[in-house]
């Protein structure tokens, strides 16, 4: 296969392989580019084509200002090199643990209903699962334009296999594709480990894990790992997670269905929409996850190590309210921004 050479202002040159973006061959050839999302969404990755050219996959993709356009400025994740490039980057500080991203064929062996519109589907690949509680993959589906990012749900293995938990999302291409036509036996491109916000065990505070929706799946993964870390064994474990509707609260099932989480997370339930809880007679918290939160733990939020995916609007309210009204300093806040 064709690759391009390229060179970053620092000096630093990798190969991208023909059809991979700047950002995933960086970091596959363990170049310690900036980013989050690794969709187009963040804008963290921002580089400069000094030489050559590119081709960019997404016009107008949200983690671009006005301005950086007009500054000519490019998102390395959407980026494929057509020629060989000088770029201009800013090179995040080395974490010398990080996992190189490897992309491989996945074979589907199974999937696990959880809600109505809620499954695990479960993956298989050649080599072992390599990976970080609390990481992502991104899924090349068939007929499917472009990648999609899922957490996964259980711990690196060297059983292969990849877990996520993923909901059905109306009108989502990709998601209609795995609930409604995907079978056991399909195949997919997995290309992973990626992600920033996956458990720091060296860290001794408290931990919280807070989620809404399919952000269920790394957190899932972060408590595995929390419990099974012995360093952490005094430390107070809590899952905040949030729905719509009662039916959507799957935590006691998955809690109780393994007895180590069940022995050791403190766990609370929200659900947002007042009129399907009275109706359904719910008898838990009413409200949004992080009014939840605020409500158990407002005297000690400092205190804690936070773990947070969810829906951008859930995500950016209690981000907002950790970091501008309660003061937690933004180094104990780990998320991935998907837009």
């Amino acid at each position: 296969m064709m690759s391009y050479k390229i060179t970053t202002n620092h000096g630093v040159g990798f190969d991208c392989a023909e059809g991979d973006t700047l950002l995933r061959a960086a970091l596959r050839a363990g170049i310690h580019f900036p980013y989050e999302c690794n969709s187009g969404g963040c804008g963290s990755c921002k580089i400069e084509v000094m030489s050559g050219s590119v081709t960019n996959l997404w016009d107008g993709a949200p983690g671009l200002s006005t301005r950086d356009v007009l500054k000519g400025r490019q998102l390395a994740c959407q980026c494929v090199p057509t020629t060989d490039c000088d770029i201009k980057v800013r090179l995040k500080s080395a974490d010398s643990q990080e996992i190189a991203p490897v992309r491989s064929i996945a074979r589907l062996y199974k999937i696990e209903r959880i809600t109505d519109d809620m499954a695990k589907f479960c993956f298989k690949t050649e080599a072992d699962a390599k990976f970080k509680a609390g990481q992502f993959a991104l899924l090349d589906l068939p007929g499917i334009e472009g990648s999609r990012g899922y957490s996964m749900s259980n711990l690196a293995n060297d059983a292969h296999e990849w877990h996520f938990i993923i909901k059905n999302i109306p009108n989502g291409k990709a998601s209609t594709l795995l609930f409604d036509h995907a079978s056991v036996g399909d195949k997919v491109i997995l290309d992973g480990p990626y992600g920033l916000a996956y458990l720091k065990p060296n860290i001794t505070r408290d931990i919280v894990c807070v989620a809404g929706g399919s952000g269920l799946s790394p957190e899932m993964a972060i408590l595995k790992a929390a419990v099974e870390e012995t360093g952490l064994d005094h430390r107070k474990i809590y899952l905040f997670y949030g729905g719509r509707t009662p039916d959507d609260i799957c935590t006691p099932d998955l809690l109780s269905a393994d007895n180590d989480l069940f022995e050791r997370i403190i766990s609370f339930n929200a659900v947002s929409d007042a009129d399907i809880a009275k109706k359904e007679l719910w008898t838990g918290d009413v409200g949004f996850v992080h009014e939840l939160l605020e409500k158990k733990l407002a005297n000690t939020l400092t205190e804690h190590e936070f773990y947070i995916c969810g829906p951008p609007p859930m995500t950016d309210a209690l981000t907002r309210m950790l970091a501008m009204e309660y003061k937690v300093p933004l180094e104990q806040i780990h998320y991935d921004r998907f837009y």
